[in-house]
């Protein structure tokens, strides 16, 4: 039996972080996301992604302490998370990553949401793997 509802799209992703500041540097300089709201009373700040959110919360504050050890290495939050963009130049992205000393460590053709379609996985400040997910090849 099918479920009451139907998924649209991922809604937000909510990552443990040890350096706020480092990580909303590379949210928004890097990657272009907007910051949409500040609840840091609770240790939470909230980054426009497109149409989702990507909530970082403070490993040291009300929410992060609840989840063990720090991101790194021995302690990742998750394997790696997709963002879906709407033009994909590689050359460009490339570029713009290495300016911002960001390394990319793969790329190529990967199966997403949408289809079949160009990728480019790079690391976040503190390890966590972004794909950046182009559009399908149709």
């Amino acid at each position: 039996m099918a479920p009451p509802f139907k998924i649209k799209h991922i809604d937000h992703i909510v990552l443990r972080v040890a350096n706020i500041e480092k990580m909303m540097t590379f949210y928004r300089e890097v990657l272009g996301c907007a910051f949409e709201k500040d609840q840091s009373a609770i240790g939470l700040w909230q980054l426009r992604a497109g149409a989702s959110l990507i909530d970082l919360i403070s490993v040291d504050g009300a929410l992060g302490s609840k989840g063990g050890a720090a991101p790194g290495v021995e302690a990742r939050n998750l394997d790696h998370f997709a963002l879906s963009v709407e033009n994909f130049d590689d050359g460009a992205m490339r570029a713009h990553f290495e300016k911002h000393g960001v390394t990319v460590t793969q790329s190529g053709e990967r199966y997403g949401a949408e289809g079949d379609g160009p990728s480019i996985y790079i690391l976040d400040p503190e390890g966590n793997e972004v794909e950046i997910k182009g559009p399908p090849r149709r």
